[in-house]
């Protein structure tokens, strides 16, 4: 499996867009990483909170406000105040009063991540991206400045090294996991497809072709695909047909979860995630989080 990857970012107000690097001590390592400068930790007052929430909107531009709207209730945080849409704070200690994205103690494994991980210290064209295999789990960088963009070999470590692998439901889009290693050491990510990433390292889930799925749930995958259920605001565009192979993976119980790509007109794509029970049904029990 193979997905975009960075060191994660706070939401909360007072650790909005922040993050830090602890040992297990809670105290600052970052100076003695050895990396390139970047922008430090401190905690937002009040009045830079607000500061913060106007900046956001101000750099969010047209395309990306017109998502927003769109997608209202969805749990992707609000323009203002507290973010909305993903609960309360799992561990306060290291979500609002702190967010350390990295916990460890010397000589330990996530002491040994890159610092490209780091969106504040690489160039805005720098994209890394973490592999998991059976064997091994790693992490590449791309400079996609290039033309063919080379990839890079970041960091490695056996799979069985990683002790789990966490979702973080308190986190933009619940796109947050955390790797935990089996020093205790621990790092906090903003990866693509999380649950994928969680469940895979679980096998709990594990990919299938459509020839593997039971007739009921071929014949509701069928219908999806016709019709995908999705609707957008005339002011954003039309629902295209769908193009893309859905996703399909099954779960150790039988259920399938479906992902469609669904083209809009506005030249955006909506993901759309379905739970089909072995009778075809939609369990809406199954947003799983590990």
């Amino acid at each position: 499996m193979r997905v975009e990857v960075a060191f994660a970012t706070g939401i909360a107000p007072p650790v909005a867009g922040q993050r830090s690097f602890r040992d297990t001590k809670r105290q600052d390592i970052e100076a003695g990483l050895g990396w390139p400068p970047g922008p430090g930790f401190a905690l937002r007052g009040k009045p830079e909170r607000a500061g913060v929430r106007a900046l956001d909107i101000a750099l969010l531009g047209i395309p990306r406000l017109l998502n927003i709207v769109a997608n209202a209730g969805a749990a992707s945080g609000t323009l203002f105040g507290e973010p909305t849409g993903v609960g309360e704070p799992h561990e306060p200690e290291n979500e609002v009063d702190d967010f350390p994205v990295m916990w460890a103690a010397p000589d330990s494994t996530a002491r040994t991540l890159p610092w490209q991980l780091d969106p504040a210290r690489r160039s805005k064209k720098y994209r890394t991206e973490l592999v998991l295999t059976d064997r091994r789990l790693l992490v590449l960088g791309r400079d996609t400045s290039a033309e063919p963009a080379p990839t890079d070999e970041l960091w490695v470590t056996a799979r069985d090294s990683v002790a789990d692998i966490e979702r973080m439901p308190y986190s933009e889009g619940q796109s947050d996991v955390r790797v935990r290693f089996t020093d205790g050491s621990w790092t906090r990510w903003k990866v693509q497809e999380a649950a994928k990433l969680s469940g895979r390292f679980h096998d709990d889930r594990l990919p299938v072709s459509e020839d593997e799925l039971t007739p009921p749930q071929r014949e509701r995958l069928a219908t999806l695909v016709a019709s995908p259920p999705l609707h957008v605001s005339r002011s954003i565009g039309r629902v295209l047909p769908i193009t893309e192979p859905p996703s399909l993976e099954r779960f150790s119980d039988g259920t399938v979860m479906v992902e469609l790509r669904v083209p809009i007109s506005n030249g955006t794509v909506q993901t759309v995630t379905r739970y089909l029970s072995p009778a075809g049904s939609d369990d809406t029990s199954k947003d799983r989080l590990p």
